[in-house]
Protein backbone atom coordinates (compact mmCIF):
# COMPACT_ATOMS: atom_id res chain seq x y z
CA UNK A 1 0.00 0.00 0.00
CA UNK A 2 1.34 3.80 -0.42
CA UNK A 3 2.75 5.99 1.67
CA UNK A 4 0.50 8.43 3.43
CA UNK A 5 1.61 12.15 4.16
CA UNK A 6 -0.79 13.39 7.43
CA UNK A 7 -0.92 16.73 9.08
CA UNK A 8 -2.00 15.45 12.54
CA UNK A 9 -3.06 18.19 14.47
CA UNK A 10 -3.77 18.69 18.17
CA UNK A 11 -3.74 20.97 21.34
CA UNK A 12 -1.86 19.24 23.49
CA UNK A 13 0.33 15.82 23.61
CA UNK A 14 1.93 13.90 26.39
CA UNK A 15 4.16 14.09 27.77
CA UNK A 16 4.45 17.49 27.71
CA UNK A 17 0.88 19.03 28.07
CA UNK A 18 -1.77 16.71 28.90
CA UNK A 19 -5.14 17.19 30.53
CA UNK A 20 -6.91 13.76 29.72
CA UNK A 21 -6.75 11.26 26.80
CA UNK A 22 -6.20 13.54 23.73
CA UNK A 23 -2.86 14.33 25.35
CA UNK A 24 -1.78 10.23 25.11
CA UNK A 25 -3.63 9.69 22.02
CA UNK A 26 -1.57 12.77 20.21
CA UNK A 27 1.67 11.32 21.63
CA UNK A 28 1.16 7.42 20.80
CA UNK A 29 -1.43 7.05 17.53
CA UNK A 30 1.60 9.47 15.13
CA UNK A 31 4.07 7.47 16.63
CA UNK A 32 2.36 4.06 15.65
CA UNK A 33 1.54 5.85 11.94
CA UNK A 34 5.40 6.62 11.63
CA UNK A 35 6.53 2.80 12.43
CA UNK A 36 3.97 1.94 9.95
CA UNK A 37 6.14 3.98 7.85
CA UNK A 38 3.65 6.83 7.09
CA UNK A 39 4.89 10.26 6.83
CA UNK A 40 3.26 11.74 9.56
CA UNK A 41 3.87 15.52 11.18
CA UNK A 42 2.22 16.52 14.36
CA UNK A 43 1.16 20.14 14.85
CA UNK A 44 1.14 21.59 18.45
CA UNK A 45 1.52 24.62 19.87
CA UNK A 46 4.53 25.60 21.25
CA UNK A 47 3.50 26.01 25.06
CA UNK A 48 6.44 26.84 27.44
CA UNK A 49 6.97 23.25 28.47
CA UNK A 50 7.68 22.71 24.43
CA UNK A 51 10.06 25.62 24.34
CA UNK A 52 11.72 23.63 27.35
CA UNK A 53 12.11 20.14 25.39
CA UNK A 54 13.22 21.78 22.20
CA UNK A 55 15.56 24.94 23.08
CA UNK A 56 17.08 23.67 19.42
CA UNK A 57 13.94 24.18 17.55
CA UNK A 58 14.59 25.95 14.22
CA UNK A 59 12.53 28.17 12.05
CA UNK A 60 10.74 26.45 9.60
CA UNK A 61 8.56 29.76 8.49
CA UNK A 62 6.96 32.88 9.62
CA UNK A 63 3.49 33.13 9.29
CA UNK A 64 1.66 36.62 8.67
CA UNK A 65 -1.45 37.22 10.48
CA UNK A 66 -4.05 35.24 8.64
CA UNK A 67 -7.23 36.90 9.84
CA UNK A 68 -8.03 40.42 11.53
CA UNK A 69 -7.96 38.69 15.08
CA UNK A 70 -5.10 36.72 13.98
CA UNK A 71 -1.44 37.84 15.41
CA UNK A 72 1.53 36.71 13.33
CA UNK A 73 3.44 33.33 14.35
CA UNK A 74 6.20 31.12 13.43
CA UNK A 75 6.55 27.83 12.79
CA UNK A 76 9.29 25.87 14.30
CA UNK A 77 10.53 22.30 13.67
CA UNK A 78 11.67 19.78 16.07
CA UNK A 79 11.46 16.06 16.68
CA UNK A 80 10.77 13.44 19.55
CA UNK A 81 11.90 10.39 19.03
CA UNK A 82 11.64 10.64 14.98
CA UNK A 83 8.55 12.19 15.38
CA UNK A 84 8.50 15.47 13.50
CA UNK A 85 6.90 17.73 15.21
CA UNK A 86 5.57 21.34 14.01
CA UNK A 87 5.68 23.91 17.07
CA UNK A 88 2.53 26.85 16.54
CA UNK A 89 5.13 29.74 18.11
CA UNK A 90 2.59 32.92 19.48
CA UNK A 91 4.14 34.01 22.61
CA UNK A 92 1.15 36.57 23.38
CA UNK A 93 -1.26 33.57 23.21
CA UNK A 94 0.71 29.98 24.00
CA UNK A 95 3.58 31.41 26.52
CA UNK A 96 1.38 30.24 29.22
CA UNK A 97 1.98 27.26 31.88
CA UNK A 98 -0.36 24.84 33.44
CA UNK A 99 -3.58 23.96 31.96
CA UNK A 100 -3.56 24.78 28.24
CA UNK A 101 -7.88 26.01 28.34
CA UNK A 102 -8.35 27.54 31.59
CA UNK A 103 -6.48 30.16 34.06
CA UNK A 104 -5.71 29.36 37.56
CA UNK A 105 -8.90 30.11 38.75
CA UNK A 106 -10.14 27.41 36.29
CA UNK A 107 -12.01 29.73 34.02
CA UNK A 108 -11.67 29.66 30.15
CA UNK A 109 -8.98 31.81 28.77
CA UNK A 110 -11.13 34.98 27.06
CA UNK A 111 -8.70 34.67 24.05
CA UNK A 112 -9.13 31.06 23.34
CA UNK A 113 -11.39 31.40 20.10
CA UNK A 114 -8.63 33.39 19.04
CA UNK A 115 -5.52 31.19 20.23
CA UNK A 116 -7.01 27.80 18.48
CA UNK A 117 -8.71 29.75 15.78
CA UNK A 118 -4.88 30.44 15.02
CA UNK A 119 -3.89 26.64 15.85
CA UNK A 120 -6.92 25.39 13.40
CA UNK A 121 -5.90 28.28 10.75
CA UNK A 122 -2.50 27.06 10.25
CA UNK A 123 -3.60 23.11 10.40
CA UNK A 124 -5.98 23.94 7.00
CA UNK A 125 -2.92 26.30 5.82
CA UNK A 126 -0.65 23.41 6.43
CA UNK A 127 -3.39 21.44 4.06
CA UNK A 128 -3.33 24.06 1.18
CA UNK A 129 -1.74 24.28 -1.75
CA UNK A 130 -0.13 28.17 -0.26
CA UNK A 131 1.43 26.06 2.18
CA UNK A 132 4.98 27.64 3.68
CA UNK A 133 6.19 23.95 4.32
CA UNK A 134 6.95 22.75 0.62
CA UNK A 135 4.98 19.80 1.86
CA UNK A 136 1.26 19.24 1.90
CA UNK A 137 -0.38 16.63 3.45
CA UNK A 138 -2.60 13.33 1.57
CA UNK A 139 -5.06 13.82 4.71
CA UNK A 140 -5.29 16.65 7.69
CA UNK A 141 -6.68 15.00 10.86
CA UNK A 142 -8.03 17.58 13.65
CA UNK A 143 -8.84 16.60 17.36
CA UNK A 144 -11.50 17.95 19.55
CA UNK A 145 -13.15 21.12 19.32
CA UNK A 146 -9.68 23.02 19.69
CA UNK A 147 -8.57 21.99 15.96
CA UNK A 148 -11.88 21.50 14.41
CA UNK A 149 -12.52 24.75 12.81
CA UNK A 150 -9.31 23.76 10.30
CA UNK A 151 -11.93 21.55 8.06
CA UNK A 152 -14.01 24.95 7.63
CA UNK A 153 -11.08 26.77 5.78
CA UNK A 154 -10.28 23.23 3.67
CA UNK A 155 -13.89 23.00 2.69
CA UNK A 156 -14.48 26.64 1.88
CA UNK A 157 -10.90 27.36 -0.08
CA UNK A 158 -9.85 23.95 -1.30
CA UNK A 159 -7.21 21.99 0.45
CA UNK A 160 -6.53 18.19 1.57
CA UNK A 161 -9.22 15.80 3.10
CA UNK A 162 -9.92 16.15 6.73
CA UNK A 163 -11.05 13.85 9.31
CA UNK A 164 -11.79 14.92 13.24
CA UNK A 165 -11.94 12.91 15.86
CA UNK A 166 -14.35 13.26 19.26
CA UNK A 167 -12.67 12.61 22.44
CA UNK A 168 -15.30 13.97 24.49
CA UNK A 169 -18.01 15.73 22.62
CA UNK A 170 -19.29 17.52 25.76
CA UNK A 171 -16.73 20.10 25.04
CA UNK A 172 -18.01 21.87 21.54
CA UNK A 173 -15.78 25.37 21.31
CA UNK A 174 -18.66 27.55 21.33
CA UNK A 175 -18.13 31.36 20.62
CA UNK A 176 -19.80 34.22 19.98
CA UNK A 177 -20.84 35.35 16.27
CA UNK A 178 -18.25 38.17 15.94
CA UNK A 179 -15.45 35.59 15.49
CA UNK A 180 -17.03 34.65 12.25
CA UNK A 181 -15.34 37.72 10.43
CA UNK A 182 -12.39 38.12 13.62
CA UNK A 183 -11.12 34.69 12.28
CA UNK A 184 -11.40 35.07 8.69
CA UNK A 185 -14.21 32.85 7.65
CA UNK A 186 -16.16 33.68 4.67
CA UNK A 187 -19.53 35.22 5.82
CA UNK A 188 -21.45 32.44 3.66
CA UNK A 189 -20.05 29.57 6.21
CA UNK A 190 -22.67 31.35 8.71
CA UNK A 191 -25.49 28.82 7.93
CA UNK A 192 -27.25 25.77 9.64
CA UNK A 193 -24.87 23.84 7.43
CA UNK A 194 -22.13 25.92 8.22
CA UNK A 195 -20.35 27.32 11.27
CA UNK A 196 -23.42 28.76 12.98
CA UNK A 197 -24.80 26.74 15.51
CA UNK A 198 -27.66 28.50 17.98
CA UNK A 199 -26.52 31.73 17.01
CA UNK A 200 -22.76 31.47 18.08
CA UNK A 201 -19.70 29.82 16.12
CA UNK A 202 -19.36 26.51 17.23
CA UNK A 203 -15.75 24.85 16.75
CA UNK A 204 -16.85 21.44 16.64
CA UNK A 205 -19.95 21.57 14.98
CA UNK A 206 -17.99 22.92 12.00
CA UNK A 207 -15.62 19.95 12.45
CA UNK A 208 -18.64 17.37 12.15
CA UNK A 209 -20.25 19.57 9.46
CA UNK A 210 -17.94 20.07 7.16
CA UNK A 211 -15.06 17.62 7.58
CA UNK A 212 -14.72 14.85 4.95
CA UNK A 213 -15.30 11.81 7.47
CA UNK A 214 -15.37 11.75 11.48
CA UNK A 215 -13.75 9.24 14.04
CA UNK A 216 -14.26 8.86 17.48
CA UNK A 217 -12.45 6.97 20.29
CA UNK A 218 -14.57 3.43 20.30
CA UNK A 219 -17.11 1.83 18.64
CA UNK A 220 -19.60 2.34 20.89
CA UNK A 221 -19.23 5.60 21.61
CA UNK A 222 -20.21 6.15 18.25
CA UNK A 223 -23.46 5.12 19.01
CA UNK A 224 -23.92 7.22 21.78
CA UNK A 225 -23.46 10.15 20.21
CA UNK A 226 -26.09 9.66 17.99
CA UNK A 227 -28.21 9.71 20.82
CA UNK A 228 -30.02 12.86 22.93
CA UNK A 229 -28.55 11.84 26.19
CA UNK A 230 -24.86 11.12 24.66
CA UNK A 231 -24.67 13.78 21.86
CA UNK A 232 -24.79 17.16 24.35
CA UNK A 233 -27.40 18.64 20.96
CA UNK A 234 -25.03 17.87 18.16
CA UNK A 235 -27.13 14.08 18.11
CA UNK A 236 -29.27 15.39 14.94
CA UNK A 237 -26.11 16.41 13.01
CA UNK A 238 -24.00 12.69 13.81
CA UNK A 239 -26.89 11.02 12.88
CA UNK A 240 -27.11 13.10 9.45
CA UNK A 241 -23.60 12.43 8.81
CA UNK A 242 -23.52 8.38 10.45
CA UNK A 243 -22.11 7.26 7.28
CA UNK A 244 -19.45 9.54 7.72
CA UNK A 245 -18.90 8.52 11.13
CA UNK A 246 -16.79 6.07 12.37
CA UNK A 247 -15.80 4.70 15.83
CA UNK A 248 -12.10 3.45 16.34
CA UNK A 249 -10.90 2.33 20.03
CA UNK A 250 -8.17 3.66 21.09
CA UNK A 251 -5.02 2.51 21.84
CA UNK A 252 -2.30 1.72 25.23
CA UNK A 253 0.90 2.34 25.46
CA UNK A 254 2.12 -1.85 26.00
CA UNK A 255 5.61 -0.82 26.46
CA UNK A 256 4.49 1.08 29.38
CA UNK A 257 2.04 -0.20 30.84
CA UNK A 258 3.28 -4.00 30.78
CA UNK A 259 3.35 -5.85 34.41
CA UNK A 260 6.52 -8.08 33.43
CA UNK A 261 9.19 -5.22 32.96
CA UNK A 262 7.39 -2.70 35.02
CA UNK A 263 10.17 -0.73 37.20
CA UNK A 264 7.82 0.57 39.38
CA UNK A 265 5.91 -2.62 40.58
CA UNK A 266 7.36 -4.35 43.72
CA UNK A 267 7.75 -7.93 41.25
CA UNK A 268 7.35 -8.38 37.94
CA UNK A 269 4.54 -10.84 36.84
CA UNK A 270 2.83 -12.60 33.69
CA UNK A 271 -0.27 -13.97 32.72
CA UNK A 272 1.98 -17.32 33.11
CA UNK A 273 3.39 -15.98 36.26
CA UNK A 274 0.23 -14.60 38.27
CA UNK A 275 1.71 -15.72 42.29
CA UNK A 276 3.91 -12.63 41.72
CA UNK A 277 0.69 -10.73 41.37
CA UNK A 278 -0.04 -11.42 45.33
CA UNK A 279 3.65 -9.46 46.42
CA UNK A 280 2.13 -6.22 44.85
CA UNK A 281 -1.09 -6.17 46.42
CA UNK A 282 1.39 -6.83 49.54
CA UNK A 283 3.28 -3.85 48.75
CA UNK A 284 0.47 -1.88 47.61
CA UNK A 285 -1.17 -2.92 51.33
CA UNK A 286 1.90 -2.05 53.00
CA UNK A 287 2.00 1.94 51.13
CA UNK A 288 -0.99 2.28 51.68
CA UNK A 289 -1.86 1.73 55.45
CA UNK A 290 -3.94 -1.33 54.57
CA UNK A 291 -4.10 -4.23 56.76
CA UNK A 292 -1.48 -6.84 54.92
CA UNK A 293 -5.18 -8.88 54.60
CA UNK A 294 -5.16 -12.04 52.09
CA UNK A 295 -8.51 -13.60 52.83
CA UNK A 296 -10.26 -10.66 51.12
CA UNK A 297 -10.06 -9.26 47.48
CA UNK A 298 -8.90 -5.24 47.30
CA UNK A 299 -10.67 -2.81 44.53
CA UNK A 300 -8.71 -0.43 43.30
CA UNK A 301 -9.80 2.91 42.11
CA UNK A 302 -7.75 5.29 39.70
CA UNK A 303 -9.72 8.10 38.23
CA UNK A 304 -11.35 12.20 38.55
CA UNK A 305 -13.69 12.08 41.47
CA UNK A 306 -16.61 12.57 39.49
CA UNK A 307 -19.84 11.76 39.17
CA UNK A 308 -19.49 11.28 35.41
CA UNK A 309 -17.07 8.56 36.72
CA UNK A 310 -19.72 6.94 38.69
CA UNK A 311 -18.05 7.27 42.36
CA UNK A 312 -20.49 8.72 44.08
CA UNK A 313 -22.13 5.22 43.71
CA UNK A 314 -19.02 3.68 45.41
CA UNK A 315 -19.59 5.88 48.21
CA UNK A 316 -22.99 4.89 48.77
CA UNK A 317 -21.70 1.69 48.99
CA UNK A 318 -18.54 2.42 50.90
CA UNK A 319 -19.07 1.14 54.09
CA UNK A 320 -21.05 -1.94 52.52
CA UNK A 321 -17.40 -2.69 51.00
CA UNK A 322 -15.83 -3.64 53.73
CA UNK A 323 -18.40 -5.98 54.89
CA UNK A 324 -18.02 -7.83 51.92
CA UNK A 325 -15.75 -8.52 53.51
CA UNK A 326 -13.39 -6.40 50.93
CA UNK A 327 -10.45 -3.37 50.69
CA UNK A 328 -10.37 -0.45 48.97
CA UNK A 329 -7.76 1.77 47.65
CA UNK A 330 -8.51 4.84 45.83
CA UNK A 331 -6.36 7.57 43.81
CA UNK A 332 -7.61 10.61 42.26
CA UNK A 333 -9.18 13.99 42.77
CA UNK A 334 -11.97 16.10 41.36
CA UNK A 335 -15.49 16.89 43.11
CA UNK A 336 -14.53 18.70 46.36
CA UNK A 337 -17.73 16.67 47.80
CA UNK A 338 -16.79 13.37 46.77
CA UNK A 339 -12.91 13.98 47.92
CA UNK A 340 -14.54 14.66 50.96
CA UNK A 341 -16.20 11.55 51.16
CA UNK A 342 -14.02 9.55 50.00
CA UNK A 343 -11.85 10.69 52.78
CA UNK A 344 -14.12 10.58 55.82
CA UNK A 345 -14.93 6.52 54.52
CA UNK A 346 -10.79 6.15 54.94
CA UNK A 347 -11.21 7.90 58.30
CA UNK A 348 -14.09 5.81 59.29
CA UNK A 349 -12.39 2.49 58.09
CA UNK A 350 -8.62 2.67 59.11
CA UNK A 351 -6.49 -0.44 57.40
CA UNK A 352 -9.70 -1.27 55.33
CA UNK A 353 -10.21 1.82 52.78
CA UNK A 354 -7.75 3.84 51.92
CA UNK A 355 -7.64 7.16 49.93
CA UNK A 356 -4.70 9.86 48.41
CA UNK A 357 -5.74 12.77 46.73
CA UNK A 358 -4.22 13.93 43.70
CA UNK A 359 -2.19 12.25 41.22
CA UNK A 360 0.78 9.97 41.19
CA UNK A 361 1.99 8.38 37.82
CA UNK A 362 3.66 5.43 39.71
CA UNK A 363 1.26 4.73 42.27
CA UNK A 364 -1.23 4.35 39.35
CA UNK A 365 0.64 1.61 38.28
CA UNK A 366 1.48 0.10 41.67
CA UNK A 367 -2.50 -0.26 42.14
CA UNK A 368 -3.20 -1.68 38.82
CA UNK A 369 -0.56 -4.43 39.68
CA UNK A 370 -1.97 -4.64 43.75
CA UNK A 371 -5.08 -4.36 43.29
CA UNK A 372 -7.51 -7.86 42.87
CA UNK A 373 -10.50 -5.68 40.97
CA UNK A 374 -10.60 -2.15 39.37
CA UNK A 375 -13.64 -0.13 39.76
CA UNK A 376 -14.96 2.12 36.48
CA UNK A 377 -18.47 2.45 37.14
CA UNK A 378 -18.87 5.19 34.57
CA UNK A 379 -22.10 6.99 33.54
CA UNK A 380 -20.37 7.65 30.00
CA UNK A 381 -16.80 6.74 28.72
CA UNK A 382 -16.30 8.05 25.20
CA UNK A 383 -12.94 5.26 25.43
CA UNK A 384 -11.50 4.67 29.12
CA UNK A 385 -7.59 3.64 29.49
CA UNK A 386 -7.95 2.67 32.76
CA UNK A 387 -9.94 -0.71 31.85
CA UNK A 388 -7.42 -1.28 29.25
CA UNK A 389 -4.40 -1.16 31.78
CA UNK A 390 -6.30 -3.08 33.99
CA UNK A 391 -7.13 -5.76 31.70
CA UNK A 392 -3.28 -5.69 30.73
CA UNK A 393 -2.29 -6.07 35.17
CA UNK A 394 -4.54 -9.11 35.01
CA UNK A 395 -6.95 -6.37 37.66
CA UNK A 396 -10.67 -7.73 36.23
CA UNK A 397 -12.22 -4.25 36.21
CA UNK A 398 -15.93 -3.72 37.24
CA UNK A 399 -17.38 -1.26 34.72
CA UNK A 400 -20.81 -0.12 33.00
CA UNK A 401 -21.60 -0.60 29.18
CA UNK A 402 -21.14 2.33 27.63
CA UNK A 403 -18.69 3.44 25.30
CA UNK A 404 -14.99 1.84 25.20
CA UNK A 405 -15.90 0.26 28.22
CA UNK A 406 -18.50 -1.66 26.39
CA UNK A 407 -16.09 -2.45 23.70
CA UNK A 408 -12.86 -3.84 25.78
CA UNK A 409 -14.67 -5.53 29.21
CA UNK A 410 -16.59 -8.69 28.68
CA UNK A 411 -18.69 -9.61 31.89
CA UNK A 412 -17.96 -12.97 33.20
CA UNK A 413 -19.85 -15.62 32.30
CA UNK A 414 -20.07 -19.63 32.13
CA UNK A 415 -20.48 -19.14 28.58
CA UNK A 416 -17.59 -16.23 28.01
CA UNK A 417 -15.23 -18.01 30.31
CA UNK A 418 -15.77 -21.30 28.00
CA UNK A 419 -14.85 -19.08 24.77
CA UNK A 420 -12.25 -17.74 26.91
CA UNK A 421 -13.55 -14.13 26.52
CA UNK A 422 -14.79 -12.65 30.13
CA UNK A 423 -12.46 -10.94 31.43
CA UNK A 424 -14.70 -8.71 33.69
CA UNK A 425 -17.95 -7.58 35.25
CA UNK A 426 -20.29 -5.22 33.26
CA UNK A 427 -23.50 -3.35 35.23
CA UNK A 428 -25.97 -2.66 32.62
CA UNK A 429 -27.31 0.79 34.72
CA UNK A 430 -25.61 3.29 36.64
CA UNK A 431 -27.37 2.73 40.35
CA UNK A 432 -25.73 1.60 43.44
CA UNK A 433 -28.03 -1.92 43.66
CA UNK A 434 -26.16 -2.60 40.09
CA UNK A 435 -22.92 -2.19 40.89
CA UNK A 436 -23.32 -3.39 44.82
CA UNK A 437 -24.38 -6.92 42.97
CA UNK A 438 -21.34 -6.39 40.42
CA UNK A 439 -19.02 -6.11 43.73
CA UNK A 440 -20.57 -9.26 45.22
CA UNK A 441 -20.01 -11.48 42.33
CA UNK A 442 -16.99 -10.25 41.69
CA UNK A 443 -15.59 -11.36 45.12
CA UNK A 444 -17.39 -14.47 45.08
CA UNK A 445 -15.71 -15.43 42.13
CA UNK A 446 -12.37 -13.82 43.10
CA UNK A 447 -12.70 -16.91 45.57
CA UNK A 448 -12.06 -19.39 43.57
CA UNK A 449 -9.10 -19.24 42.60
CA UNK A 450 -9.14 -21.10 39.58
CA UNK A 451 -12.18 -19.41 38.17
CA UNK A 452 -10.75 -16.18 38.82
CA UNK A 453 -7.46 -16.63 37.32
CA UNK A 454 -9.23 -17.70 33.74
CA UNK A 455 -10.86 -14.40 34.14
CA UNK A 456 -7.51 -12.37 34.87
CA UNK A 457 -5.75 -14.47 31.97
CA UNK A 458 -8.38 -13.74 29.19
CA UNK A 459 -8.00 -10.48 30.09
CA UNK A 460 -4.15 -10.41 29.65
CA UNK A 461 -4.28 -12.16 26.12
CA UNK A 462 -6.14 -9.10 24.66
CA UNK A 463 -4.13 -7.30 22.33
CA UNK A 464 -4.67 -3.48 23.21
CA UNK A 465 -1.79 -2.11 21.12
CA UNK A 466 -1.57 1.03 19.19
CA UNK A 467 -0.60 -1.25 15.92
CA UNK A 468 -4.59 -2.14 15.71
CA UNK A 469 -5.93 1.37 16.08
CA UNK A 470 -3.62 2.75 13.90
CA UNK A 471 -4.28 0.59 10.98
CA UNK A 472 -7.99 1.29 11.68
CA UNK A 473 -6.69 5.28 10.60
CA UNK A 474 -4.85 4.10 7.50
CA UNK A 475 -8.06 2.59 6.44
CA UNK A 476 -10.11 5.63 7.47
CA UNK A 477 -7.75 7.95 5.70
CA UNK A 478 -7.64 6.60 2.86
CA UNK A 479 -11.20 6.29 2.72
CA UNK A 480 -11.31 10.29 3.48
CA UNK A 481 -9.09 10.61 0.06
CA UNK A 482 -11.42 8.86 -1.65
CA UNK A 483 -14.58 10.58 -0.68
CA UNK A 484 -12.61 14.02 -0.87
CA UNK A 485 -11.76 13.21 -4.35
Amino acid sequence: MSRLAILFAASEMAPWVKTGGLGDVAAALPAALRRARHDIRVLIPAYPALHKAFPGATVLADLPALAPALPPARLLAAEADGLPLILLDCPELFARSGNPYLDALGHDWPDNAIRFGLLSRVAALLGQAGSPLGWQPDVVHVNDWQTALAPAWLHYEGGAASVVTVHNIAFQGTFAAGHLMALGLPEYAWRFDGVEYHGQLSFLKAGLQLATLISTVSPTYAGEIQHAHFGYGLAPLLRHRADALRGILNGVDTALWNPASDPTLAAPYAANRLAAKRENKRALQGEMGLEPAVDRPLFGIISRLTQQKGLDLVLTLGEGITQLPAQLAVLGSGDKAIEAGFSSLAASHPGQIAVRLGFDEALAHRIEAGADCFLMPSRFEPCGLNQMYSLRYGTPPIVRATGGLADTVVDASDATLADRTGNGFVIDEATPHALWLALERATRCWHKRKVWQRIQQNGMRRDFSWEHAAHDYVALYRDAIAAHG
